[in-house]
């Protein structure tokens, strides 16, 4: 296994990010890695990928820490409310670090942690600054919307997923299975 762990961020208005990273954590998984997947947004009740991991095992370890959907335009976001997601938020941040510190593992899905940057839950120079200072051999993924450019900048690879055409446009409603 190469020592230089790899930052890779899933970014963009398109579907994928999370799903993306779901991909590289099997291919971990398949050789040999222990994997950490720490939620920044999500709740852990309703993803369906959530339940498909359990299956894995001790492979991997899930910790869902979000306080679940969060609106895109802030405007929309009660004072309240985004008081709650930024204290779990804080704890996931406090959570994320203590695991990154831990060296305990080889890849760390760090999901949604592109909102919660956006939504200045977390602040994006405590990000760079672990980023700039874990473990050598670490690999991490991060996902979300409106990565910013300082999380760019440090990144080894960028995916940026964008819309071309979706069933939402339609009225289609998600599809249990293929949506969440």
């Amino acid at each position: 296994m190469s020592e230089h762990g790899l930052i890779l961020v899933n970014t963009g208005n398109g579907k994928g990010k999370t799903t993306a990273s779901l991909g590289v954590v099997l291919r971990a998984v398949g050789q040999g890695l222990k994997v950490l997947i720490l939620q920044f947004i999500k709740s852990g009740h309703g993803y369906g990928e959530l339940e498909g991991l359990k299956k894995l095992g001790d492979a991997v370890t899930i910790k869902s820490m979000g306080k679940g959907f969060i609106y895109y335009n802030r405007d929309k976001v009660t004072v309240e409310e985004l008081e709650k997601h930024k204290a779990a938020a804080q704890e996931a941040w406090k959570t994320l670090v203590e695991e990154v510190n831990s060296d305990n593992w080889d890849l760390i899905v760090m999901d949604e942690i592109n909102n919660a940057i956006n939504y200045e839950l977390i602040d994006v120079n405590s990000v760079v600054d672990m980023l700039k200072h874990k473990p050598e051999r670490l690999h991490v993924i991060l996902t979300g919307r409106y990565a910013k450019p300082e999380i760019i900048d440090i990144a080894d690879t960028v995916t940026e997923m964008n819309v071309v055409k979706h069933a939402y446009e339609k009225g289609i409603k998600a599809a249990k299975g293929i949506e969440f």
